[in-house]
C-alpha cells in the first residue's frame, strides 16, 4: 500500500522564509496568523490527511460510489465517516469569514491544507473543495439572504455544493449551453436541463447538496451575454433554515471513468427544479467565474499534490529495491546488489520529479498570497497589482502545473518497473487519477488560448510587464552574489527567453491570429518554466540567507542542491520552447482537415 507525509517543513519554510507572511499582519485575518497557530494548523492538517484520508484512497477507489434504484448515490466505505471529521474541524472554514462560521485565516493557508487533502486523498478532497468554490461564489455574489440562508451551513460541511455548467453539447463554449429558466409568479425560476459531468452531484456526504447551475432566462439574449446563475437545492429550505421538500433535480447516472472513481461524477437532470437568481439576471458568467477560478487552482493544487505523493513512493521504492551495481562499484558489497538509488538516471528521474514539486508548491503560495493581497489589502494598487498577477498566471498555473505533475506521476510508476503497472502498489491510481486535471476546469489548450488572446494583451500588457519587471529587479539584486549566480544567471537567461517570445507574439499574432494559437501551448509553458525558475531564485535567496545565519541542517544543501538540478537541467528548456513557437504556424495550418 503507498503512503504519504505531508511536507510540512517545506510549506513552514516558504510561509516563514521565503514569503515572510507576517509581513502582511496589517491584511485581514493575518495577524490571527501566529507561526505558533500556523503551525498547530499544518499539523493537524497532516495528521488528518495521513491518518484519516489516506488510508481510503486505495479502498475508495477500488470500490467507487453507487447509484441506486432510486437515483441516490452512496460513496465508498469510510468516505462519510471521514467528511464528518473533516466538517466538524473547520477545514472547509479555514479561511471563511468568522461572520459565516469560518475562522478568517488567510487563503494561503488554505491552499497549503489543499495540497496536503489532495494528495492524500484526491477523489475525497473534490467534494469539499467544490463546496468552498460554490461558497466564494455565494458569498460575493449573493444577496445577504442567500448568505443566511446557506452559507454557515456549508462553511461547516452540513451542505455540500458543487458546480453546474457543462451540457452534453457544450463544455468549453457555454454561449450554446440550453438549460432554461422560467420565471415563476413568486420570484423564483423553473429551472429545466441537463448537466453532464458535473463532479459530486450526488453522494451521502451532506444533509443537502447546493447546486450552482448556469442556465438561460426565457427572452434572454443568445450566447454568453444572455446566461444567468441560479442556486438549486437539492432539498428545499424553509425560513427557519430547515429541509423541506426534494426539489427537481435528480442524478440520471454516474459515469464510469479513468480514475477519482470514489467521486460521484453525475449527469444531472432538472425537471423544472426550484432555482433562485444569484447576482443579476444575465451577468451570471460574472458570478460563476468567482467560482471558476477558485477551482482552476484546486485543480492546480492536483497537479503538484499527486506528483508529491508519487514522487514520495518513488524514493521510498528506489532506496529499498535492489537491482544492479553501481557503475562506480558496489555501494553495498554485502548485499546481492545495491540499491537502485545509485543509478544515475534513477537520480535524474527523482530529481526532475522533485525540483518541480517544491517550485510549484511554492508557485501556489505565491499565487494564493496574491489572492490574499488582491481580496484584503486596503490598498488600492496592493490590490490591482496583485489582481492582475492572479489573473495572469491562473492559465499558466493550471495548465503547467496539471500537465507536469500528471508526466511526473508517470515518471514515479517508471521506477517501480513492472510493480509501478499492478494495483497493489497504488502507482497506476496516481496516473489514472492525476490525468483528469488536465481536462477539467478548462482543458489545458484552452488555458493556453486564454493566456496568449485574452490575458497578455489586457490592460495593455500592465501584468505581464509588472511580472517582467518583479522578475528582472530580482535578478539584478541577486546576480553580483557569487552564491546565487547558479539561480541569477539562468533565470535571466530564460527570463529573456520568454520576453522574446512574448514580443515575437506581439509582432506576429496580430498579423495571424493563427500563429499566436499556434504557439500558444509552448509559450504557456515556457512562461511556466520562468515563474518556477524565479520561485527557486527566491527559494535559494531564502536558504542562504538561513545558511548565513547559522543553519547547518542537511536540508540546506540539500534544497540548494535540488534547485540547481532545477536550474542546470530543466529551465533550459525555455530555449526549446522559443523554437517551436518562433516556427509559426505555416506547417501547423498547412494540412486539409481532409488529410488527418
Amino acid at each position: 500500500m503507498p503512503s504519504y507525509q505531508a511536507p510540512i517543513d517545506h510549506v513552514r519554510f516558504l510561509l516563514n522564509d521565503v514569503f515572510h507572511i507576517e509581513r502582511h499582519a496589517n491584511l485581514a485575518g493575518f495577524a490571527d496568523a501566529t507561526p505558533d497557530l500556523v503551525d498547530a494548523v499544518l499539523s493537524e492538517a497532516g495528521k488528518l490527511c495521513e491518518g484519516v484520508l489516506q488510508p481510503l484512497n486505495q479502498s475508495g477507489d477500488r470500490e467507487g460510489c453507487v447509484r441506486h434504484a432510486d437515483g441516490s448515490v452512496t460513496t465508498p466505505k469510510g468516505f462519510k465517516a471521514a467528511m464528518k471529521t473533516y466538517a466538524e474541524g473547520g477545514w472547509l472554514g479555514l479561511s471563511v469569514d468568522p461572520e459565516f462560521g469560518g475562522q478568517g485565516l488567510p487563503y494561503v493557508i488554505s491552499a497549503a491544507v489543499g495540497e496536503f487533502a489532495n494528495s492524500a486523498n484526491l477523489a475525497f478532497a473534490m467534494y469539499p473543495g467544490l463546496t468552498q468554490g460554490a461558497l466564494a461564489a455565494l458569498l460575493t455574489h449573493g444577496s445577504p439572504e442567500q448568505k443566511a440562508t446557506y452559507a454557515a451551513k456549508m462553511t461547516a460541511g452540513e451542505w455540500l455544493g458543487t458546480m453546474n455548467l457543462t451540457e452534453p453539447h457544450c463544455g468549453t463554449d457555454l454561449g450554446l449551453l440550453k438549460t432554461k429558466a422560467v420565471p415563476n409568479a413568486d420570484g423564483t425560476y423553473a429551472i429545466t436541463g441537463q448537466k453532464i459531468f458535473i463532479s459530486a452531484g450526488e453522494h451521502d456526504l451532506g444533509e443537502n447538496i447546493i447546486h450552482l447551475v448556469l442556465a438561460r432566462i426565457e427572452g434572454a439574449p443568445a450566447g454568453v451575454k444572455g446566461i444567468s446563475l441560479f442556486i438549486v437545492p437539492k432539498f428545499m429550505v424553509d425560513a427557519a433554515g430547515k429541509l423541506g421538500a426534494r426539489n427537481g433535480v435528480s442524478c440520471g447516472s454516474i459515469e464510469h471513468k479513468m480514475g477519482i472513481h470514489a467521486n460521484s461524477t453525475c449527469v444531472m437532470n432538472y425537471d423544472g427544479a426550484t432555482g433562485f437568481l444569484i447576482g443579476e439576471a444575465n451577468r451570471g458568467l460574472n458570478a460563476m467565474f468567482v467560482m471558476m477560478n477558485e477551482a482552476r487552482l484546486g485543480v492546480t493544487t492536483q497537479g503538484l499534490a499527486v506528483s508529491e505523493v508519487a514522487y514520495q513512493n518513488a524514493a521510498n521504492y528506489a532506496r529499498d529495491r535492489l537491482q544492479g551495481r553501481a557503475l562506480t562499484g558496489a555501494k553495498q558489497p554485502d548485499k546481492a546488489a545495491d540499491p537502485i538509488i545509485v543509478h544515475p538516471d534513477v537520480r535524474r528521474t527523482l530529481l526532475t520529479i522533485r525540483a518541480f514539486n517544491e517550485a510549484a508548491r511554492a508557485f501556489v503560495l505565491w499565487s494564493a498570497l496574491n489572492s490574499d493581497i488582491a481580496h484584503r489589502s486596503a490598498d488600492a494598487d496592493m490590490r490591482r497589482t496583485a489582481d492582475d498577477l492572479l489573473g495572469l498566471m491562473t492559465p499558466i498555473l493550471k495548465g503547467v502545473l496539471t500537465d507536469l505533475g500528471f508526466e511526473n506521476t508517470v515518471r514515479a510508476q517508471q521506477m517501480l518497473g513492472g510493480h509501478g503497472y499492478i494495483e497493489e502498489w497504488g502507482m497506476e491510481q496516481f496516473v489514472r487519477d492525476a490525468r483528469i486535471a488536465m481536462i477539467y476546469e478548462g482543458a489545458n489548450g484552452i488555458q493556453a488560448l486564454d493566456l496568449v488572446g485574452r490575458k497578455l494583451p489586457r490592460d495593455g500588457g500592465r501584468a505581464v510587464q509588472a511580472f517582467f519587471g518583479e522578475v528582472s529587479g530580482f535578478v539584478s539584486q541577486t546576480e553580483s552574489d557569487p552564491a546565487m549566480a547558479p539561480f541569477s544567471g539562468l533565470l535571466r537567461l530564460a527570463l529573456g527567453d520568454l520576453q522574446k517570445a512574448t514580443l515575437w507574439l506581439m509582432q506576429n499574432g496580430l498579423a495571424n491570429p493563427d500563429n499566436a494559437a499556434a504557439g500558444s501551448y509552448d509559450y504557456m509553458h515556457l512562461f511556466g518554466l520562468v515563474a518556477l525558475g524565479y520561485m527557486w531564485g527566491l527559494m535559494a535567496q531564502a536558504t542562504l540567507k538561513l545558511k548565513a545565519d547559522g543553519d547547518t541542517s542537511d536540508a540546506i544543501a540539500t534544497r540548494l542542491i535540488v534547485g540547481q538540478f532545477f536550474m542546470e537541467r530543466i529551465l533550459p528548456e525555455t530555449r526549446l520552447r522559443l523554437a517551436r513557437l518562433s516556427t509559426g504556424a505555416t506547417t501547423v495550418m498547412a494540412l486539409p482537415a481532409e488529410a488527418f
